[in-house]
């Protein structure tokens, strides 16, 4: 570091001085500053606007499939059965009546101490299974543990069951199936698997004291009940998988009554993908139009928004406008709904779009798809992660703002140089300044000590 004399010997303010001449070198890392300052704020509003011009390409492709408006409801008249639509389904309405609910086989078994030695013991599934298990002892907890551990299917549960005639403590096994219908069932024999061949193996379940509490069952509805076209349905679970199609029913209790499923085309969600992508489209137009207009300061300098006169920008929103405005399939989007203002932005009427999808649903499916396609086009090449036109604008303003930072850092370092150039020369010019004045003392005193001339003659 130089070494301050502010001003020692001539009286200058010469760290003031020092200051302004810096004031004056830095205007140029000055305007690289708030150029790069400017440019890093315009990387950041592009990327604001490629995130929102994604996520419309990304709602567009899903309203551009061909199921997009095929959308529809379904409502049961019985608070005991639920329906739920999937793709495929049409409007209409059917009668069925709750036979029976699914279940899995329940039973328990006679009481006892523990299981009769040795602890061999065979299930067999109602599909034939013969599963053989050996718990580690006669234990009721082993045996019901060996039941629990092969994954045959069946659960096995100790139940307290009072006490014999000596006060020792009896106990149950309840037996329950894991899964409900018909082909659940089970039997429970005490003995080996070949036992179970023979006919002398012991059917534990069918013994005195033991019982079986519920029998496996299908869940079951009849179609058109009381009607020479009835038709019985059954299912392992109580849902019936597409009883229309793309309709299934959930049924949670036996109801004599006939139960009416109804279908209806879902206006209210049809509407809703339409109207979101309009929605979409109007608050990136939005977006842009905030940050292209031209501001007016209270001393009247116009300021423009970080998009004014970037042609990048303005070649989005107009694709995007007529991705969504022009002609499809030789209507106009407004047939639709969709409508361009005398302003050039859009809106969405939702009565005239639901009057014309109850008019020609087909019409108004092709359309929206149609459209949602174009605006998808559009979004994936402005904002594709690759190759998308404001994708590569960001990467050259990044790069740009990435260079104006390395200027200004470079500028730190000329100017620190500078400075203290500008302190040493004025250090020296401080020390000069002082020997100068050292040596006029000097010859001062030297001239104060001559001897006077011109005295009188007597």
């Amino acid at each position: 570091m130089g070494i301050s004399l502010d001003g020692l010997a001539s009286g200058l303010p010469t760290k003031e001085l020092i200051a302004s001449l810096m004031q004056i070198e830095a205007v140029p890392q000055t305007l690289l500053k708030n150029k790069a300052t400017r440019t890093t704020s315009i990387v950041t509003v592009l990327q604001a606007l490629n995130q929102r011009i994604a996520a419309l390409g990304d709602l567009s492709k899903a309203a551009a499939k061909p199921t997009a408006l095929d959308l529809h409801t379904a409502l049961t008249s019985s608070d005991g059965a639920t329906a739920t639509v999937g793709s495929g389904a049409a409007a209409g309405s059917i009668d069925f009546v709750v036979d029976k609910l699914a279940q899995a086989q329940s039973g328990v078994t006679a009481a006892m101490r523990e299981w009769s030695t040795p602890p061999a013991l065979t299930i067999v599934g109602s599909n034939g299974t013969t599963t053989e298990i050996a718990p580690a002892s006669s234990s009721l907890d082993d045996v019901a543990k060996a039941i629990n551990d092969a994954g045959v299917g069946v659960r096995a549960l100790k139940v307290a069951s009072g006490f014999d005639g000596s006060g020792d403590p009896l106990f149950r096994l309840q037996l329950t199936g894991t899964t409900t219908g018909a082909t659940s069932g089970f039997s429970i024999y005490q003995g080996t698997a070949a036992d179970v061949a023979a006919s002398t193996a012991v059917d534990v379940l069918a013994s005195p004291g033991a019982a079986i509490i519920t029998a496996a069952q299908d869940a079951e509805i009849t179609l058109w009940a009381g009607t020479a076209a009835s038709q019985t349905v059954t299912s392992a679970t109580n849902s019936f998988e597409a009883l229309l199609p793309g309709v299934s029913v959930t049924v949670a209790k036996a109801d004599p009554n006939p139960v009416t499923l109804t279908v209806a085309r879902d206006v209210e969600g049809a509407t809703k993908v339409a109207q979101d992508l309009v929605t979409s489209l109007t608050e990136i137009f939005s977006f842009i139009d905030a940050r292209t207009k031209v501001s007016i300061g209270t001393d009247g300098a116009t300021t423009g928004g970080v998009f004014s006169g970037d042609s990048t920008v303005r070649s989005a929103k107009q694709s995007l406008l007529s991705a969504i405005s022009m002609p499809i399939n030789g209507h106009s989007p407004a047939d639709v709904g969709i409508n361009i203002t005398k302003h050039g932005t859009i809106e969405f009427d939702a009565e005239k779009f639901a009057a014309a999808l109850a008019s020609d649903p087909a019409k108004v499916e092709a359309a929206i798809a149609g459209l949602s396609k174009r605006v998808a086009d559009v979004a994936t090449q402005q904002s594709d992660k690759y190759d998308g036109v404001l994708t590569a604008k960001i990467t050259g303003q990044e790069s740009l703002a990435k260079s104006l930072t390395e200027q200004v850092a470079s500028w730190d370092d000329r100017l620190a140089a500078r400075e203290a150039t500008l302190q040493r020369t004025y250090s020296a010019l401080e020390v000069r300044m002082s020997a100068m004045n050292a040596q006029m003392t000097w010859l001062n005193s030297q001239i104060a000590s001559l001897p006077k001339s011109g005295g009188t003659t007597k």
